[in-house]
């Protein structure tokens, strides 16, 4: 079963009502899990990065109201979908704790050994995305969220290219993190193309699959690119969904739809059919 995960990123525009509206559309879409960012821009940039930069301090307008937390959490129970968010400074990893399935940590902060330490001491499941790392990097990741108690993590295999060239999605690293780490890996798409991600899952087996989605194309983020419109992705989901059942069980037998064709194979006797064992009885 491949696990889908919304990933709304500032699209919400601080509205509530828009934030429900996403994870109704996720749930409806077939998502597993729909995911927000939790973050204070004064935690996130440098002060003299937000010294310099208008455009830097303006992301103010896209936090997440922490207030909106546990009614989205509520929401997502009530669909049946997982609540998950992403913590960009440490006091979210506890203010988001009574609230999420599971944690996902962005690959902007994959070198912050903190931040891995405080969610691998939740005990919950981690999520990390790899973009930009070497191997190197990850496997100290790895390293540290293991070491501190993390007994769930999957990889995202992910280029931090907004969107990313379908050359530059790179997706045979999806075995290269699994053979080298021994952990579950997926695929964080960037790339809005069907292909990536039925590749992704066909040929190198990525069991996570997370997309950034927009609603209406009027979020935040919808212009550079990389966002998925629910229609889009729902057919995407649907498509691999009966891509899975089509695998069957694995045993070589007839099947219950090709059984009334078994009796008029070529009899092994004359090479005619059907079978001679019905053609006195048979009738038209």
């Amino acid at each position: 079963m491949i696990k889908f995960i919304a990933e709304v990123s500032s699209n919400h525009q601080r509205d509530l009502q828009r934030s429900f509206a996403f994870i109704d559309a996720a749930a409806q879409a077939g998502c597993g899990a729909v995911k927000f960012q939790l973050f204070k821009i004064e935690q996130l940039f440098a002060p003299e990065i937000l010294a310099k930069s208008e455009k830097h301090r303006k992301r103010k307008e896209w936090e997440l109201p922490l207030e909106f937390v546990p009614q989205l959490a509520k929401r997502c129970c009530e669909l049946g979908i997982e609540f998950c968010c992403t913590p960009f400074y440490l006091d979210a990893v506890a203010e988001l704790e009574p609230y999420v399935a599971f944690y996902k940590i962005a690959s902007y902060e994959l070198l912050w050994d903190d931040l891995l330490i405080a969610c691998a001491c939740t005990r919950k499941p981690v999520i990390l995305s790899t973009g930009m790392a070497t191997m190197r990097e990850i496997r100290h990741a790895v390293e540290v969220l293991r070491r501190n108690g993390c007994l769930e993590l999957t990889l995202l295999h992910c280029t931090s290219a907004y969107p990313t060239p379908y050359a530059d999605a790179n997706l045979a690293a999806i075995e290269t993190l699994r053979l080298i780490t021994g952990c579950e890996v997926g695929w964080s798409d960037h790339t809005v193309e069907p292909a990536v991600i039925h590749r992704a899952i066909h040929r190198w087996d990525a069991k996570v699959i997370e997309f950034h989605l927009d609603l209406d194309g009027k979020g935040e983020e919808y212009a550079t690119g990389h966002c998925w419109l629910p229609e889009q992705i729902g057919t995407v989901i649907r498509d691999i969904a009966k891509g899975m059942v089509a695998d069957g069980s694995g045993v070589k037998e007839p099947v219950p739809s090709e059984l009334p064709d078994r009796l008029w194979r070529a009899d092994p006797i004359d090479g005619l059919r059907p079978l001679k064992t019905i053609r006195d009885s048979w009738r038209p």
